[in-house]
């Protein structure tokens, strides 16, 4: 059960007169962005040819061959850029694509079905992993192997470790 294509980045704004366009990456090395040839946009109709020509904070700063003004680039904003899952290299055991993991059925150690992987993130301090549970809440929790020990891509589903919180309408005791 794995992903069609891979999200390697967004365009998140522009840069100048001259078509450049600012890209969120989400490759482990920048690089990456353009090492697997074309992109396409999710539903593959549009291929963009890339190249990085400097950085803008933490995005990156992109030439789309044949978009040559700021409207054009303005118009591309919100356009993830996507590589067919088929180009990019086989990963080391116990590493994972995220698109490969959203979807999966979170089961509790017990084998109760407890909701579906929504998300991941990172927001700096390691990886959250989303499950959005039947009552449709959204729970996060560490992605680590204490709270996900397993992870089984070929039939579907990831074992979780939920943490347990009081219920919201419970007042929780403070030390005076």
């Amino acid at each position: 059960m794995t992903a069609a294509k891979i999200c390697l980045g967004a365009i998140v704004g522009v840069h100048g007169v001259r078509g450049e366009v600012k890209v969120k990456s989400f490759t482990s090395a920048e690089k990456n962005l353009t090492a697997y040839g074309p992109l396409s946009d999710e539903a593959g109709t549009r291929r963009f040819e890339l190249k990085i020509v400097g950085h803008s904070k933490e995005l990156l700063r992109v030439k789309i061959k044949g978009v040559d003004d700021r409207n054009l680039a303005a118009t591309l904003i919100g356009t993830g850029l996507y590589v067919e899952r088929s180009l990019l290299p086989e990963l080391p055991e116990e590493e994972f694509y995220h698109s490969d993991l959203i979807g999966l059925m979170a089961l509790s150690p017990a084998g109760d079905k407890v909701g579906t992987v929504n998300a991941l993130y990172n927001f700096g301090a390691g990886d959250l992993i989303e499950i959005r549970t039947p009552e449709n809440r959204l729970e996060m929790l560490p992605f680590t192997k204490a709270y996900v020990p397993t992870v089984n891509l070929k039939d579907g589903f990831i074992i979780v470790e939920m943490m347990q919180f009081a219920p919201d309408d419970e007042e929780m005791p403070h030390e005076s």
